[in-house]
């Protein structure tokens, strides 16, 4: 039987997610009421099968190593599995942190080398997806393959984003990639790259030792599969599946909503996402109290949370809390929010340990303007509140705003922030 280890991407972190990814990795980045992003793909090669798995983590990863843990919430221990946190090896030189992705990769040879697998699968650690990794594999053995790319069919809004791949055939599930570009000007395909690849041993082996040539080839999109198209057997997998992107706070907060509609697109009961319960003591925590004049609907509300106001159209991570006379809607409330009564909130994304003060109003008037210091950042009436920030009672928070973590309520010096504005 073949074997297959995998190597999660994981260390990285987005300015377009501001104040979200100040303190943790994207990997790490609290997602759906309850989960990690990086337990989607943890939670894929659970069920696929796959339980050899090295974590590539390097911008602060406290975060995500208290949530790994021993890998026992995804079943990975034991003498023949387990996850590996692999930070960057601190050598000679001052340039030896991971500079992308093939860089990460080839950084971690020795782990690759000591296990000696068939097929090495590498992954990025911040999309949010269901996939069955053996059904890729199996397309790869078929086409005879030495490397095959995930790509997954994108709107052709955005799609500058993204690498993309030229298939050629009309297999439903894929054929030969005939051309690779890394995040093209003009689109040349409706095939976006998902950094999910499948290496043969000795396909990467002979990338690694032949290809390699720092800082020339740090990125396996940008370097290494263009080049190595006219030298190896490529293939391009067509995954049909549900898939979200989260680079940005929009995408974020869209892929967020979806979970509360009818039909979501990520069916989280058809293939289950395991996550760490021990983490943020969501284990411990009591069962959700639905206070006896509160209003609930149309909502995700987790362990340790306790309504006594109104709640609407929103996502709570265990612990949150909200007081009676308060009102949330279209929001995203993280591990431990606090919401005091008579508090008011509109499309809003606390991160942990925020607390909203009496009488505030967050998310107030029109989405009008643009964010004045991060404008391509934030537009869309969203505004975000950086971790353990503490809100005064009584202060009106516009639209398209940004609260930066660990604001105490004396440092605001005015109780009216107007739209757009960013407070640091």
């Amino acid at each position: 039987m073949k074997t297959t280890i995998a190597l999660i991407l994981a260390g990285g972190r987005v300015d377009e997610l501001s104040v979200l990814t100040l303190y943790r990795p994207k990997s790490a980045l609290p997602f759906g009421g309850l989960f990690r992003v990086i337990d989607f793909p943890l939670s894929n090669l659970l069920h696929s099968g796959i339980e050899r798995v090295g974590i590539l983590s390097q911008y602060r990863s406290d975060s995500l190593i208290n949530h790994i843990g021993s890998g026992a919430a995804w079943d990975m221990i034991g003498s023949q599995r387990g996850i590996t946190m692999l930070p960057p090896m601190k050598g000679t030189q001052s340039s030896d942190w991971y500079k992308g992705t093939a860089d990460a990769v080839y950084q971690n040879r020795d782990y690759i080398l000591r296990h000696d697998p068939d097929y090495i699968l590498v992954l990025s650690g911040d999309h949010v997806y269901s996939m069955d990794y053996q059904k890729m594999i199996t397309f790869h053995e078929r086409m005879e393959a030495d490397v095959t790319c995930a790509f997954v069919e994108v709107k052709s809004d955005g799609m500058e984003r993204f690498g993309q791949g030229l298939i050629a055939g009309d297999d439903p599930e894929g054929g030969l990639l005939t051309r690779y570009v890394e995040k093209p000007s003009e689109s040349i395909s409706p095939w976006a790259s998902m950094t999910v690849y499948l290496f043969n041993r000795d396909t990467l082996r002979y990338i690694m030792d032949e290809m390699m040539r720092p800082p020339a080839t740090e990125h396996f999109g940008r370097d290494i599969l263009p080049v190595l198209i006219d030298k190896k057997r490529i293939c391009g997998y067509k995954f049909r599946g549900p898939w979200a992107y989260t680079r940005t706070i929009d995408e974020y907060y869209l892929a967020s909503m979806d979970l509360l509609s009818e039909k979501p697109l990520l069916g989280l009961d058809e293939w289950p996402v395991r996550t760490n319960l021990d983490n943020e003591r969501i284990r411990d925590r009591a069962p959700a109290l639905i206070g006896p004049g509160a209003q609930c609907s149309q909502a995700l509300v987790h362990h340790g949370c306790e309504i006594q106001g109104q709640v609407h159209n929103s996502i709570l991570f265990p612990g949150v809390r909200v007081k009676a006379g308060a009102t949330v809607e279209n929001s995203i409330l993280m591990f431990d929010t606090v919401v005091e009564q008579g508090a008011q909130l509109n499309r809003v994304i606390t991160d942990v340990e925020v607390a909203i003060g009496a009488n505030a109003v967050v998310g107030t008037g029109e989405a009008t303007g643009v964010n004045k210091e991060y404008p391509n950042l934030l537009k869309s009436g969203i505004t975000i509140i950086g971790r353990n920030t503490r809100l005064p009672g009584g202060i009106r928070v516009g639209r398209n705003c940004i609260i930066y973590p660990n604001k105490k309520e004396a440092e605001f010096t005015s109780l009216t922030i107007a739209n757009g504005r960013t407070i640091k």
